[in-house]
């Protein structure tokens, strides 16, 4: 059933709600999970109130992305009745793009704002992690070449969802940086860039008429399946090499996370192509949360 089967019946704020997409913005809480519990089991010490900003600013630059994605493609004409997804409150006309822009422009300046904070604590490497942050978003659907008509929009879910969010945050949590946080970042990244495979592989027909050239148009079918899998399991077997040295334990606890990897891969291999495939974007998101909490238990009891 669409998401939005009863918009009629949604107020102003139901329809922003809708708009900022709520059940994966966990996509930008994993790698502050993980790089919180990363800093506290390497350094033994967390700062607070950066932390906070930054996930206040991470949140807001993930609203904006979405916002500013929903009024770009509604703007364009790719997200019309044939839609397969979640329908859009520009494309279905219930807000104007200028309307949804304003609003990805407040919320960017949220970002700023709570992201001024976080560089009062952490200094130019906050700085430009930031920066780099909020312009992706904003290059993801807008611009002559939107990243999100690219096939290289995996790789930088990868990079910002996952190595400078955990990197960033372990930054602002201790001071320093270990050096296993990329690796981490890698691992807690993946599981991000697969909610994007779906998205992809669920879109793929109405995106390659749309001109987009995403890698799961160049994979196809069976490749977008395949790269959805390779994406969970590499997560789960990165991740448990990360925290091997904390003992056996701790490996075979994230290890385990293999079984519900395999299980996720399983389902997605045999859905057709279709709206059911919305059902995947949440659980998948929900699969990155479970991961990350599961590496931040590994981490914290590897210490004591």
């Amino acid at each position: 059933m669409s998401d939005f089967s009863s918009v009629g019946e949604l107020t102003r704020p139901g329809l922003w709600i809708r708009a900022v997409r709520p059940r994966t913005l966990s996509i930008s809480v994993a790698p502050i999970v993980v790089g919180v519990a990363h800093a506290w089991a390497t350094f033994g010490r967390v700062a607070v109130v950066p932390v906070a900003a930054a996930t206040v600013s991470a949140l807001a630059i993930q609203i904006a992305t979405n916002l500013a994605n929903d009024a770009a493609d509604g703007e364009r004409g790719h997200d019309g009745p044939a839609r397969l997804g979640p329908e859009r409150v520009t494309g279905s006309k219930l807000m104007t793009a200028a309307q949804v822009k304003r609003g990805a422009i407040v919320a960017t300046l949220v970002a700023a704002l709570f992201g001024l904070v976080a560089v009062f604590h952490g200094g130019t490497p906050i700085l430009m992690i930031g920066l780099a942050s909020i312009l992706a978003g904003w290059a993801y659907s807008n611009g002559p070449l939107p990243i999100s008509a690219t096939p290289t929009g995996e790789f930088f879910v990868v990079a910002c969802f996952g190595v400078a969010a955990v990197v960033g945050i372990e930054w602002l949590a201790a001071g320093a940086v270990g050096g296993a946080a990329a690796a981490l970042g890698v691992a807690i990244g993946l599981p991000a860039a697969a909610v994007l495979t779906v998205n992809n592989h669920r879109d793929r027909a109405e995106d390659g008429r749309n001109g987009r050239r995403t890698l799961a148009i160049l994979l196809g079918e069976t490749g977008s399946k395949w790269l959805y899998a390779g994406e969970l399991v590499a997560a789960v077997m990165i991740a448990a090499a990360v925290v091997a040295p904390g003992g056996l334990a701790a490996t075979l606890l994230v290890a385990a996370c293999v079984v519900p990897a395999a299980v996720a891969a399983v389902k997605l291999a045999r859905m057709p192509v279709g709206r059911a495939l919305n059902g995947r974007l949440a659980a998948t998101a929900g699969f990155q949360m479970m991961l990350a909490m599961v590496i931040a238990v590994a981490l914290i009891g590897g210490v004591f």
